[in-house]
């Protein structure tokens, strides 16, 4: 994977300040070089202001080794790492079941939003179900 695919803290330029969970879905999308890529390298947070739930660390790392290959997962991880990463705790499990119910998100997708809202911080997704939440930058997928 080429150091440019890596997000910069001048990439960040149009984002609030603030945390931000970037959700597996903008990850993807990022990381793919598809139609979306410019405006979410736009939107991708630095290092210092992404939290990382570990559902996402799981979700990414899977299709990373299914769709790129174990090197190109092991240098998104590392990254991701020196991110700050949120664990899947007892706190964060109760508030995703009571955001599942809210909500109707699915396992995953509740685990990811409540991470972000315990964490203070705004979810960056591209994934439609997300549209219209409280603290939700959705990026529309074209097509």
């Amino acid at each position: 994977m080429a150091a440019s695919k890596r997000p910069a803290t001048a990439q960040a330029s149009q984002m609030t300040g603030g945390l931000w969970v970037v959700d597996t879905s903008a990850w993807i999308e990022w990381l793919v070089d598809g139609p979306l890529r410019r405006q979410l390298a736009a939107l991708m947070p630095p290092r210092e202001r992404c939290v990382v739930p570990t559902m996402v660390q799981l979700e990414l790392s899977k299709w990373l080794m299914r769709e790129r290959g174990e090197d190109d997962a092991d240098v998104v991880m590392a990254y991701t790492q020196k991110c700050q990463v949120w664990p899947l705790d007892t706190a964060t499990a109760l508030r995703a079941a009571e955001l599942h119910r809210e909500y109707k998100l699915a396992t995953a997708d509740a685990i990811v939003y409540a991470s972000a809202l315990l964490a203070g911080a705004q979810l960056l997704t591209c994934d439609a179900h997300f549209k219209g939440l409280p603290q939700v930058r959705w990026v529309q997928k074209s097509g």
